[in-house]
C-alpha cells in the first residue's frame, strides 16, 4: 500500500451576506467566496435577503441561492437554505454581519454545519451591552473573524467568546488599476477631492460638507466627488440638503452608486473618509492601491493602515476644521501627495494582499474542521 495520503475532498463551504448591494462587506464575501482555493474548498454564496449589482462579480462556479427572507427567522427561508445544505453537503457556513441570524438557526439542523461569524461593522466595538439576541448568537457560532484589532477585543469581552476563538483577519480589496478607458468627471485635475461611502450615519457626510465648505473659499476650484448608494435611512436626501444649505452645489457631485471606482480613483487627487465609526474600510484600502494621498479620522484601524499619519493625513471625527485644513494641505502641495500616496501603497499591497488574508481564512476552517 502507498504510504502517500489519500487526497481530502473540497470542503463545501457557504458565504451567506443578507444582500449583494454595494458595501464593504458584501464586496468582502464576494472577494472570499472567489477566491477560495478550489482544491480544497467548494464555493457557495448566499443571500438572506436580496441579491444586488455585486451579483455581476460572483465567479461562473459559485453555487447560488436567494432566500428572500421576509423577516429576521423566517422559516421558510431557513428551510429553504437547509435543503440546499443537505443538498450540496454544505460543512461550513460563513456569515457576514447579520447574516449570522439565519446561519445559526440553519445549524441548529441535520446536519449541522459549523458557523463562523464575520463582523465587519466598526461601531459596534462602542456599544458595552450588545443584547441578549448578539450574546446568544455568540455561542452557537465556531469562530469569529473580525476586521479590526478593537472588535476581536469586543467580541471577547462584551460577547464573551473566548480568545482562542476570535481572529482579527483584515480586509482586501480586489482593485483594479484603472487605466482603462477614462471617463468625464466634473472638476479640475489637481483639484478632484474622492469620497467613497454609501449615505450611512456613520459614513458622517456632513462634517465632510462643512470641510468641504471652507475648502472652497481658499480654492475655489476644489470639487468633491461622492460615491455611495443611499442606503435606506433616507440620509442621501440629507446630504444633498446640506449642500444647497451650505452654498457648494457647485464643488459636489453625487456620483451614486458605481461599478466603475477604480476609474474614478484614478482620475481624482485626492481620497477622504469622514467616518465617525468603521471597522477596516475597503474605500481606504482602494485608494492606497490606486495611488491616492489620503485624509481620514481616527476610527477602527484605519490609523494603522496610515501608519499612524506617517502615510497618510489622520483628524479627529466630526472635526470639520482639521479635515478642511488636512485637505488644503494636500491640495496645496503635490509633493506632499506623492509621499504619502506612495506610503499607502506600499502599506496595502504589503498588508493586505489577498492571497494572506485567503491563507488566513483557510487556516481558520482547517481549525473549526479539526
Amino acid at each position: 500500500m502507498s504510504d502517500r495520503r489519500l487526497a481530502r475532498a473540497p470542503v463545501g463551504v457557504m458565504h451567506l451576506t443578507d444582500t449583494l448591494d454595494i458595501g464593504g462587506a458584501e464586496h468582502m464575501a464576494v472577494n472570499l467566496v472567489n477566491r477560495l482555493p478550489r482544491d480544497r474548498f467548494r464555493p457557495y454564496l448566499c443571500t438572506t435577503r436580496r441579491s444586488g449589482p455585486l451579483a455581476d462579480l460572483v465567479a461562473s462556479d459559485v453555487g447560488q441561492i436567494s432566500l428572500d427572507r421576509r423577516y429576521r427567522f423566517d422559516e421558510r427561508a431557513v428551510r429553504n437554505l437547509v435543503h440546499f445544505i443537505r443538498a450540496h453537503d454544505v460543512s461550513i457556513l460563513h456569515a457576514h454581519g447579520t447574516a449570522v441570524f439565519t446561519a445559526a438557526v440553519a445549524a441548529l439542523l441535520p446536519p449541522y454545519p459549523l458557523v463562523i461569524w464575520h463582523i465587519h461593522f466598526g461601531r459596534h466595538a462602542s456599544v458595552r451591552n450588545p443584547g441578549w439576541m448578539y450574546r446568544l448568537i455568540a455561542r452557537r457560532v465556531d469562530h469569529t473573524i473580525t476586521v479590526n484589532e478593537a472588535l476581536a477585543s469586543w467580541a471577547s469581552a462584551r460577547l464573551g467568546i473566548p480568545a482562542a476563538r476570535v481572529s482579527y483577519i483584515p480586509n482586501f480589496a480586489s482593485c483594479a488599476n484603472g487605466k482603462e478607458a477614462g471617463i468625464a468627471l466634473p472638476g479640475t485635475p489637481g483639484e478632484r477631492i474622492v469620497c467613497v461611502a454609501n449615505f450611512l450615519p456613520e459614513k458622517d457626510h456632513a462634517t465632510l460638507l462643512r470641510a468641504m465648505q471652507q475648502v472652497v473659499r481658499e480654492r475655489p476650484a476644489a470639487h468633491l466627488l461622492l460615491v455611495g448608494a443611499g442606503g435606506h435611512t433616507g440620509n442621501e436626501r440629507g446630504v444633498r440638503k446640506i449642500i444647497d444649505a451650505l452654498g457648494i452645489s457647485d464643488n459636489v457631485t453625487m456620483l451614486g452608486q458605481r461599478r466603475d471606482v477604480p476609474t474614478i480613483l484614478a482620475q481624482a487627487d485626492i481620497g477622504v473618509l469622514s467616518s465617525t465609526a468603521e471597522g477596516l474600510p475597503l474605500a481606504l484600502i482602494e485608494y492606497g492601491r490606486s495611488g491616492l494621498p489620503t485624509v481620514v479620522t481616527r476610527v477602527g484601524q484605519c490609523a494603522d493602515v496610515v501608519d499612524g499619519g506617517r502615510a497618510g493625513m489622520l483628524v479627529t471625527p466630526g472635526r470639520d476644521d482639521e479635515l478642511a485644513a488636512a485637505l488644503l494641505e494636500l491640495l496645496g502641495s503635490a509633493d506632499r501627495r506623492a509621499v504619502l500616496a506612495a506610503g499607502l501603497r506600499e502599506r496595502t499591497t504589503r498588508m493586505f494582499d489577498p492571497g494572506t488574508v485567503m491563507g488566513q481564512i483557510s487556516a481558520v476552517y482547517d481549525e473549526v474542521m479539526a
